[in-house]
């Protein structure tokens, strides 16, 4: 299902709008929290509904190992398995895969599962398989994503390997070689823009995806070590030739500034883990940048981790009863400061939306820069 933007308000290359899908509509710009085994780590549905989250991830790599799609796809696929009524995106596992130093040939690549050490082999074609098991509303072509920095051969051969696997990967997911649902007639595939911090092979891999044609399009292979001055030029280079009405995802990326800065470039969606490893670490995002509840200054603090926070942490609970459950390893802990900084870091983009609309982008930007920078 090709999924198309319908842009709402610009503001120099900064946009809103939203996403219709099968399943509903996403407005964006839009952050979603990453439920990596089919639950965002702390957190329940009923969380992330009450903080108004249209949309997760989850990963194709783990669950494909623990409980495995066909269990998956026998119990009704994710929305039934998780009682999740929100959007779902599934990676295709290859970043995860690619951190295990797999054994890659242009057929696919062969790894061993963190769980039990069992050897497995995923391709292209069953990449779209499982996610199509899976039941998500968004799933994403298998990819080659190369550490930075890489040796530019290393990142010219992961753009043509992408390119070749995601031809394979849009024909089988198109033709679905009996294994479709009708659940998994609706979902849409977004195929992925590799390069490094190349900007000429930026430029090709966002032409050569664009030539294959997918429902959405995503900047994969990016904050993955560089700095942030390396990574926006490549991330400009290769939205400048993705389709202006479908929409255009940063993989991987959460912090506030790169955030503040893709959007300004041009990109509507957004995942990471940052906000829910921050928290189980004790790391709050705040609008005054980080904060750290094991530190001794909040032990009598009775107010909110961040006053202009609405949060419903931030309406209850002080920063001296959080530094207490934190230091003494409640699990409570964990579920509290996780729920403040989804909401906080989803609050964040879902201002952005607002300074695009009201032409004072800039504005904002600035701000999270002065703080976040």
């Amino acid at each position: 299902m090709k999924l198309t933007i319908d842009i709402e308000a610009t503001d120099g290359a900064a946009r809103t709008g939203t996403i219709t899908s099968a399943r509903g509509v996403l407005p964006t710009p839009l952050f979603m929290p990453v439920g990596t085994r089919a639950s965002v780590k702390a957190l329940d549905a009923a969380d992330l509904e009450a903080m108004g989250i249209p949309l997760i991830l989850a990963n194709t790599y783990h669950l494909m190992l623990r409980p495995g799609a066909d269990l998956v796809a026998d119990l009704g696929g994710l929305h039934r398995f998780m009682d999740w009524g929100g959007h779902v995106l599934t990676d295709s596992g290859g970043y995860q895969i690619f951190s295990l130093e797999p054994k890659v040939t242009d057929e696919g690549a062969t790894f061993r599962s963190t769980y039990d050490g069992s050897t497995h082999r995923l391709t292209p074609e069953s990449a779209a398989q499982i996610q199509s098991k899976l039941g998500a509303d968004i799933q994403m072509v298998l990819d080659v994503c190369p550490p930075l920095p890489s040796a530019p051969r290393v990142i010219k051969a992961a753009v043509d390997r992408t390119h070749a696997w995601g031809r394979r990967g849009r024909a089988a997911f198109l033709d679905g070689a009996g294994w479709r649902t009708d659940r998994g007639l609706d979902q849409a595939q977004f195929g992925i823009v590799q390069g490094g911090t190349d900007l000429t092979l930026r430029v090709e891999s966002a032409q050569r995806t664009v030539e294959t044609g997918f429902d959405g399009y995503a900047i994969g292979g990016l904050s993955v070590g560089e700095p942030r001055e390396e990574m926006l030029p490549a991330l400009a280079a290769a939205l400048e030739h993705l389709p202006a009405d479908q929409p255009r995802y940063l993989m991987g990326v959460g912090d506030p500034a790169s955030i503040v800065e893709a959007v300004g470039l041009g990109v509507d969606l957004f995942d990471c883990v940052l906000p829910t490893r921050h928290a189980r670490h004790g790391t709050v995002l705040t609008s005054q940048g980080r904060l750290y509840i094991k530190n001794l200054v909040h032990e009598r603090d009775e107010g909110p981790l961040d006053p202009s926070c609405g949060c419903r942490v931030c309406a209850r609970w002080s920063r001296a009863y959080l530094r207490h459950l934190h230091r003494l390893g409640e699990p409570t802990a964990a579920r509290l400061l996780t729920i403040h900084n989804v909401a906080w870091l989803s609050d964040l983009v879902v201002g952005l939306r607002a300074a695009v609309r009201e032409g004072r982008f800039d504005q904002a930007r600035r701000a999270v820069l002065d703080v976040w920078g």
